[in-house]
This record gives C-alpha cells, sequence and structure tokens, in this order.
C-alpha cells in the first residue's frame, strides 16, 4: 500500500507489529508494537514516517492518548519542536481536568486532559498507536474540540480499516502508517 512505499526497502513496519490472538479477551487480536519500540531502527524509520505526514503543517502541541500514544506522541512532539499533551485514564491526572467517555472494540473508558493543556486556537496533532473501531479518536477530538483546539490530523502508528474508525472522525485529516 501507499505506507508501505514511504518505508525503505530494508524495512516494512508490519515486520516489526505481532499478532497476540485472545487479548485481552477472547475473539480480540491485538497488535503488539514491542517489537518495533525494540528494534532503534526500525523504531526511527516508523518516527520518520509519522513526521512526514505533518511535515509542512503549523502544530503547536502533539497530544498522546494512554497508553501506548504515550510513546510516538512524546517522539513527535520532540521532532516538531512543540509541545506534548498526554490524555489519560481517569483520575490519573493531578490538575482540573474535562472528560470524555467512549466506546472501544472491547468495552467502554473515559479519557481526561488537562483544562489548561490546550489553548484556544492552538492548532494539535492528536497521535495513538491504532485506529480500530474509532471511539477512542472520536473522544480526544472532543476533549481538543472542547478547549478550543484546532485539529490539525488525527496521526496513527496503525489503523484496521476493517473496523471502519475513520468514520467517526471523519472531517478530519487521517494518517496510519501501517493499515490492515
Amino acid at each position: 500500500n501507499a505506507t508501505d512505499k514511504l518505508s525503505t526497502n530494508f524495512f516494512i513496519l508490519k515486520n516489526y507489529i505481532r499478532d497476540i490472538q485472545g487479548f485481552p479477551k477472547e475473539g480480540i487480536v491485538f497488535k503488539d508494537i514491542t517489537p518495533l519500540l525494540i528494534d532503534a531502527n526500525a523504531r526511527k524509520e516508523c518516527l520518520g514516517i509519522l513526521v512526514s505526514a505533518v511535515k509542512d503543517k503549523k502544530i503547536d502541541k502533539v497530544i498522546g492518548v494512554e497508553s501506548r500514544g504515550f510513546f510516538f506522541g512524546m517522539l513527535l512532539a520532540q521532532e516538531l519542536n512543540v509541545g506534548f499533551v498526554p490524555v489519560r485514564k481517569p483520575n490519573k491526572l493531578p490538575f482540573d481536568t474535562i472528560s470524555a467517555s467512549y466506546d472501544l472494540e472491547y468495552g467502554t473508558d473515559t479519557l481526561e486532559i488537562h483544562t489548561d493543556a490546550i489553548q484556544k486556537g492552538d492548532r494539535i496533532l492528536i497521535h495513538d498507536d491504532v485506529l480500530a473501531t474509532g471511539g477512542t479518536a472520536k473522544a480526544v477530538c472532543e476533549l481538543v474540540e472542547r478547549l478550543g483546539g484546532v485539529i490539525v490530523q488525527c496521526n496513527f502508528l496503525m489503523e484496521i480499516t476493517f473496523l471502519n474508525g475513520r468514520e467517526k472522525i471523519a472531517g478530519n485529516e487521517i494518517f496510519a502508517a501501517i493499515t490492515y
């Protein structure tokens, strides 16, 4: 696919994603990114692909979504020389927060963000590890918009296309380094 063409001949990122059957529960095939994180060259290649998707865009802050979105979210913020904002599960952030609830492919959950993390007009890159059903991404988009941020792109390490998560965040620019 087009994303794989961005990758050099030496690295096809899918080779660094491991399928775990029945995790976190029966019927789910979990995409384990640990092999990608362990390999310094693959990690660097992946970061380059994620950065290339936003290289011509003005971004003020990168949001990383708990917890696997923190890995490349922080790296993206560092590479782009912008602030990093963690979006976390309930009761993990110490300051005033707002929250949004969402459905996942295997349950429901809530995410929170500090009320002072985004200023009105801040241009935001949202990063998470996977776009699956789109519930998590939709909740994060809602949080950004409620605080007055402008979503520049929803940026993912991988997308599980058959789950149609794009539909929940339609109207936003979406990029995934790997598609399944």
